[in-house]
């Protein structure tokens, strides 16, 4: 179980994780929080379903990785779709964005949760199948960040990541991308029918 995900009875995962692991998990986790940003929470008051109909941004966002996060919903450059995909970000981000801050606190509060004790070299962290789901999207978001900051093009590039000398400062967050794509690999595999 070391390293992997592996199937729990019910539809849920379990993976042993050490104090080192745990703690970029959770920093990373954090990281990703911060730069999704603060959610807008219902003044006290306030109409909680009037948030339902807030209008989010209609401009894709100018940071590389937070474009990655959330795309344009048409590739096509023309005015008629760019007006559509316009829309379509102003009535979606604000839930997607909401959604990807509750899967990185999930992870964040489950890792929080952990403690290994001077002799253990790992503890198991258990999740039901509702949160195996929220933390695939949280490991996917983080290596689409990661990999848009390490302006990864495509997978036949990550060869390339594998044989970057140590002293290239890039080379921890090359480990952390390889290292989360080999967990959100695992996991898919114990949510998939059958596993």
């Amino acid at each position: 179980m070391a390293g992997h995900f592996e199937a729990l009875p019910g539809g849920g995962a379990a993976v042993a994780l050490d104090e080192v692991e745990i703690a970029i998990l959770r920093s990373l986790a954090v990281q990703l929080m911060e730069l999704i940003g603060p959610g807008d929470e219902p003044v006290e008051g306030e109409d909680p379903l009037a948030a339902l109909f807030a209008e989010g941004p209609s401009e894709a966002p100018s940071d590389p990785a937070l474009k990655r996060l959330f795309p344009d919903a048409y590739a096509d450059e023309s005015e008629e779709l760019r007006s559509a995909a316009a829309d379509f970000r102003r009535f979606t981000e604000n839930d997607l964005r909401s959604r990807k801050r509750q899967d990185a606190l999930l992870v964040i509060r489950g890792l929080d949760g952990l403690s290994t004790h001077g002799d253990e070299d790992a503890v198991v962290l258990k999740l039901t199948a509702d949160e195996s789901r929220a933390w695939l999207g949280a490991l996917n978001d983080l290596r689409l960040t990661i990999g848009t900051r390490l302006e990864v093009a495509d997978e036949d590039e990550s060869g390339e990541l594998y044989r970057l000398p140590d002293s290239d400062p890039r080379k921890p967050m090359v480990m952390a991308y390889l290292w989360l794509g080999a967990l959100q690999e695992s996991l898919v595999e114990t949510l998939m029918p059958g596993a």
